[in-house]
């Protein structure tokens, strides 16, 4: 069994995930882009993680492109992409888990004004804020895949009030633990009204792309939160910063960015309301993430069919 195995990785990086793959799948033989050129014919499978665009061409068996990522935006802009290869998107619990962790802390932090007494401290200032309880906060989640469900979950179990939002119904996502599930256009708007958190866990789609934009702002009650785990290109950067500027958001957590590294000069970096964290809200561990992949080729070349499919036509 001969897998390409393609991506961005540090040497280091590299190794790691070289190592848990082959614990994971001792019958394979793991590839490198020139090494598997070599033996294209025999070359069945790709695992991939963002690679750089062009390397999947001259696989003639390509039968599965298996991302090592949960988000297959960069993958799906890539024009030599082969058209009819089946590719399945990484679902693993332990990246869900890490997602829900990020995102309670940054509702936590919010709802709780742990932001504005760590910039307070740097001031000096000693300013007790008045506490709400966990039941009087509002939060909506937007995107009801694994991601944003687990997140839902992990905050409602600590006693807010908690919304999801979709762009299409997610039926398997009705009813969940008391969650209150919502899809459309139409639905989002009263739905931003009454939401002192908003947390952004959509998959980057053309119907997607800028949605965080001055509109979406607007329909926010004053003083509320956002939180960007999902892509930097859902925000529209020069409008969240009007938004924060002029008192309408209070603070936002990015985690996410048009261009990462961010640059240097961006105006987010030194903005007194905004925490960047540099793409860390759930990496992927290559110890769980391999026994995923494993589980995935198994069934290919048992005939049945993997998991976690991407449609690409909804471009997730």
């Amino acid at each position: 069994m001969n897998i390409l195995l393609s991506g961005e990785f540090e040497a280091a990086e590299l190794h790691e995930w070289q190592q848990c793959l082959a614990a994971a799948l001792p019958e394979a033989q793991w590839l490198g882009r020139e090494a598997a050129l070599a033996v294209a014919n025999t070359v069945e499978v790709a695992v991939v993680a963002n690679p750089p665009p062009g390397s999947l061409r001259g696989l003639p068996k390509l039968r599965l492109v298996q991302s090592l990522w949960a988000g297959v935006d960069r993958l799906l802009q890539d024009p030599t992409l082969p058209p009819d290869v089946p590719i399945a998107r990484m679902v693993d619990p332990a990246m869900n888990a890490s997602m829900a962790e990020t995102a309670l802390w940054a509702t936590l932090s919010l709802h709780r004004g742990y932001f504005d007494y760590a910039r307070a401290q740097r001031q000096g200032l000693w300013q007790p804020q008045p506490q709400r309880r966990a039941d009087e906060v509002a939060v909506l989640v937007l995107g009801l895949g694994q991601m944003g469900l687990t997140a839902a979950r992990r905050i409602a179990q600590q006693g807010y009030r908690v919304s999801g939002w979709s762009l299409r119904p997610r039926p398997e996502a009705g009813g969940q633990d008391g969650l209150a599930m919502h899809a459309g256009p139409a639905a989002l708007p009263p739905l931003l009204a009454h939401s002192d958190v908003v947390i952004n866990l959509l998959p980057l789609t053309p119907g997607t792309s800028g949605l965080l934009d001055a509109g979406f702002f607007a329909q926010m009650p004053r003083g509320a939160g956002l939180v960007n785990l999902a892509r930097g290109a859902h925000v529209v950067d020069a409008d969240l910063l009007a938004a924060l500027d002029d008192g309408h958001l209070a603070h936002a957590v990015l985690d996410v960015f048009h261009t990462e590294p961010l640059p240097t000069e961006h105006a987010f970096w030194r903005h007194p309301r905004i925490t960047l964290l540099p793409h860390v809200a759930a990496q992927t561990d290559p110890h769980s993430a391999s026994a995923v992949v494993a589980a995935n080729l198994r069934a290919l070349f048992a005939g049945r069919r993997p998991d976690h499919l991407v449609d690409r036509s909804r471009g997730y």
